[in-house]
């Protein structure tokens, strides 16, 4: 199950890609198909096909990220999560091989893309939460069972408006 958090930045992010999807990358194809479709035949018509098929994946996208913003909800920093890991903090983690990984508690519309970033929902998250610098982490995986130790927890404050 999706968690419906999202941070004020990861909100202004899907804002923007509906509107650049709905007010500009929709009327370019929407005129390309146009044109393609005034060629004639549009059974054998590879233009008209490919931005038809183009509008669709636009529209679902459009469609899929306006049903999102009727329920997510946004969640601001507070004063009161310092010093423990909650949603919306950077968190560095060392492993007992010394391996070290930095990412920070987001919601699932927030991840796509990118590698310092994780799920709310996902195992390391939900162990991670709570947590203070030096304390150990037990996470359960797929591969198995692996211990962190908690290296550092920050917070940006996020002056980001919402329009």
């Amino acid at each position: 199950m999706k968690t419906n958090l999202i941070t004020r930045e990861g909100l202004q992010a899907l804002k923007t890609e509906l509107n650049h999807l709905w007010l500009v990358y929709r009327p370019e194809i929407t005129s390309k198909v146009t044109w393609a479709a005034s060629l004639g035949d549009r059974s054998e018509n590879a233009d008209y096909q490919y931005n038809k098929k183009i509008l669709r994946e636009i529209d679902r996208r459009v469609r899929f990220i306006r049903k999102r913003l009727e329920v997510l909800r946004v969640v601001d920093y507070s004063p009161q999560q310092e010093g423990k890991a909650f949603f919306g903090a950077r968190v560095e983690i060392k492993n007992a091989d010394e391996d070290t990984k930095r990412f920070r508690i987001v919601g699932v519309d927030e991840i796509h893309g990118r590698n310092d970033y994780i799920s709310i929902d996902s195992p390391m998250a939900r162990a991670l939460l709570k947590k203070a610098v030096g304390e150990v982490v037990t996470v359960t995986t797929p591969k198995g069972v692996a211990e962190w130790v908690v290296i550092s927890i920050e917070y940006q404050s996020e002056e980001v408006p919402i329009e």
